[in-house]
């Protein structure tokens, strides 16, 4: 078991972290839809065939899926503003590779790196929990969670602008740009959490989990390649759910896992997690869906006959309405909390899905579509992180966020692959060239419904508040909001470390111990010998202090809540306390 230990006081945090935080989601999700422009020319532009080609989409999806947890988990371990600024580092470098090669393997590795970007989205996360006061909290983790589908939404018209008019490399070039300019926005506002979870890296378990994803995904993205009842399809689902099973097993059995399966476990993260994938699922339909409606000919009979820079301009509301559903997010979710704001999005999705099934006639009627799934999957993608933080301890927000934004990743994922082998096999023939079909666009929004559907069935079982649990509190000021943050204190252990003089402690390792002998929290005094720890739950515990250079620890019996400290002497022996 890991556990949160603070190095250093946090530094004040500056009123453009959370912008930056969240430029930093766009330019990341950015990423992953640039090549959408040119996806038909690829096979052209590469000198290649396009069941190859696929692999420059296919190798981003992969290890920006092995990605996210890994760097989650090492930004809780070594800093996640480090993790962050490697991950986007190793982007620039990716997007430079791409833009100077036309050649298939370079731009496979190339976008392979370009994929390891995806971790920042956690990092993010993570980093806004650890400095923000909890009143801005809730707004700023649903800004930084749109933000994967706010790039996405903005980079089709952008790219497609670029694409008509300039070599496609260009593209590569913006990105590396937009790469440089966020990892120095990063280093000159962004201040370094001092939260750290107390451990080592789990790299047996990130090997194994590497694995298992690539195992999985692959055969979801080339099972339409391949045949789904090939045998490589097959026995690639088969060698995964074998890996990925034996890892659980080997997880469950270390004491400093890469992911915490029993956190995991648990109703809040467990049925999030298994709603961000339908929720994942239903974001991809519409990203893939309207832009070839748009832009089919209008000989087609239901075509809109739209440009490419026009067809992304018109979903560009998607995005845009993702970006305005956060502060109203944060409103909702402070009286309601984050389960009721995650289905009142789910419901506005399924609408919007429902009325998106009589709305493909005309141009104008794509913008429709686009602003109520903006708002209803914004609503749906802000309310995941609270939910994900508000149920697991603070030394692993990184870890279980990376895991949340690789459920939503299997989600696209699954999407893609099923929204592509509908319209296959739904496609018209025109002139010798197979074109989607009305009929596969109505069942791909049919399909987007249901797991809509999925998904909100799935929220119905996480935990609501309990009749004894306070609203979330909204500080007016820097007075308000530090003594919110006094009132967390109280809620378990503080006091002084004070040496056999009576002189107190600095930096001692102060730690907090269940009924169980398991870890529950750790800290460093201050230079006044000053520390405090907050209790994970009702028990009794032990509070042990530890110095070099002085003798063992002792403590007084007290509740959380008590004014009374809990001097630590570390000429006495320990006794337990209550909380």
């Amino acid at each position: 078991m890991t556990q949160t230990t603070t190095d250093r006081p946090a530094g004040r945090a500056s009123g453009a972290v959370v912008p930056v935080l969240a430029f930093v989601g766009i330019v990341v999700s950015v990423m992953q839809s640039l090549l959408v422009p040119v996806i038909k020319d690829l096979p052209r532009l590469l000198d290649t065939t396009p069941s190859d080609a696929t692999w420059v989409l296919t190798s981003t999806l992969l290890s920006g899926a092995v990605a996210t947890p890994i760097m989650g988990r090492l930004g809780d371990l070594y800093g996640k503003r480090r993790m962050l600024i490697a991950s986007l580092t190793v982007m620039v470098i990716g997007a430079l590779i791409s833009a100077l090669t036309s050649d298939l393997l370079l731009m496979i590795t190339g976008r392979t790196l370009q994929g390891f970007s995806m971790g920042a989205i956690p990092l993010g996360i993570g980093l806004m929990r650890d400095m923000l006061p909890r009143e801005k909290l809730g707004s700023a983790m649903a800004l930084m969670s749109s933000s994967i589908g706010v790039g996405g939404g903005l980079a089709l018209p952008a790219a497609a602008l670029v694409a008509q008019n300039t070599d496609w490399h260009a593209l590569y070039y913006g990105a590396a740009g937009l790469g440089v300019l966020a990892i120095g926005l990063t280093l000159l506002v962004v201040p370094e959490s001092p939260l750290r979870a107390v451990g080592t890296f789990d790299l047996p378990g990130a090997l194994g989990l590497s694995a298992g994803l690539v195992l999985f995904l692959l055969p979801i993205t080339k099972g339409s390649d391949w045949g789904w009842a090939s045998g490589t399809t097959l026995g690639l689902f088969a060698a995964a759910a074998v890996v990925l099973v034996l890892w659980g097993v080997m997880e469950l059995r270390l004491k400093a896992p890469l992911v915490d399966l029993r956190t995991t476990a648990r109703p809040a993260v467990l049925f999030t997690n298994l709603a961000s994938i339908m929720v994942g699922v239903s974001f991809f339909v519409v990203s893939l869906i309207l832009p070839q409606l748009l832009q089919l000919p209008k000989s087609t009979g239901y075509g809109l006959g739209q440009s490419m820079v026009v067809a992304g301009l018109l979903v560009a509301p998607l995005g845009l309405t993702m970006v305005f559903t956060a502060p109203v997010y944060a409103r909702l979710s402070a009286k309601y909390g984050p389960k009721v704001t995650l289905i009142l999005g789910l419901l506005i999705t399924a609408i919007g899905y429902g009325a998106g099934l009589g709305l493909m006639s005309a141009a104008w009627q794509s913008l429709v579509i686009s602003v109520l799934l903006g708002a209803g999957i914004g609503l749906a993608y802000s309310s995941l992180p609270a939910l994900i933080v508000g149920a697991v301890p603070e030394s692993e927000t990184g870890a279980a966020n990376g895991l949340n934004t690789l459920m939503r990743s299997i989600g696209t994922s699954v999407s893609s692959a099923v929204i592509g082998m509908v319209l296959a096999n739904t496609a018209n023939t025109v002139g010798g060239v197979e074109i989607p079909s009305m009929h596969g666009f109505r069942a791909s929004f049919l399909i987007a419904t249901g797991a809509v559907a999925v998904g909100l069935l799935l929220a119905l079982f996480l935990p609501g508040r309990r009749p004894s649990d306070k609203p979330q509190l909204r500080a007016s000021s820097d007075e308000d909001a530090a003594l919110e943050r006094a009132e967390r204190v109280l809620r378990g252990f503080r006091g002084r470390v004070l040496g056999a003089d009576g002189s107190p402690v600095a930096r001692a390792k102060v730690t907090l111990i269940d009924r169980s002998g398991r870890q529950a929290g750790a800290t460093l005094s201050a230079e006044d010998g000053g520390y405090a720890l907050t209790v994970p739950a009702q028990g009794s515990y032990v509070v042990a202090a530890r110095a070099p250079g002085h003798g063992p620890l002792a403590s007084a019996a007290t509740h959380a809540g008590d004014e009374r400290p809990v001097d630590l002497d570390l000429s006495l022996p320990g006794e337990t306390v209550s909380a």
